[in-house]
């Protein structure tokens, strides 16, 4: 297994854990204006506030550290250097000699 492909699984594990936090946090906040401007909440509902916010700021860090880990580690072997076309018009230069047709001998009935 090359690298990037274990870059390509981390990838889809984090951005899944990512869509997960993102869908568990509560809509209902206002979003940035709430937040710079607006009465903090009380209890527990703050601190599973904070854990969701901070869960989702360093899944978004390390899903953009990964992408950019994982282009470092591409080395290119899903190019087309190996295509058929290229393959097929280089070799449209060289003059190909006909084939004769022979017929085949009938085989004599038992």
């Amino acid at each position: 297994m090359s690298t990037f492909s274990i870059f390509l699984v981390l990838i889809t594990i984090v951005c899944f854990l990512l869509i997960v936090v993102i869908m568990v946090q509560n809509p209902k906040g206002g979003g940035l204006s709430s937040t710079i401007g607006g009465s903090q909440m009380l209890g527990g509902v703050q601190k599973t506030t904070d854990f969701l916010d901070k869960s989702t700021w360093t899944l978004a860090t390390i899903l953009i550290a990964l992408i950019l880990l994982s282009s470092l580690s591409f080395t290119g072997t899903l190019s087309d250097t190996d295509s058929k076309i290229i393959e097929n018009t280089g070799s449209a230069t060289t003059p190909v000699a006909p084939v004769q047709n022979t017929p085949a001998e009938p085989n004599p009935a038992k």
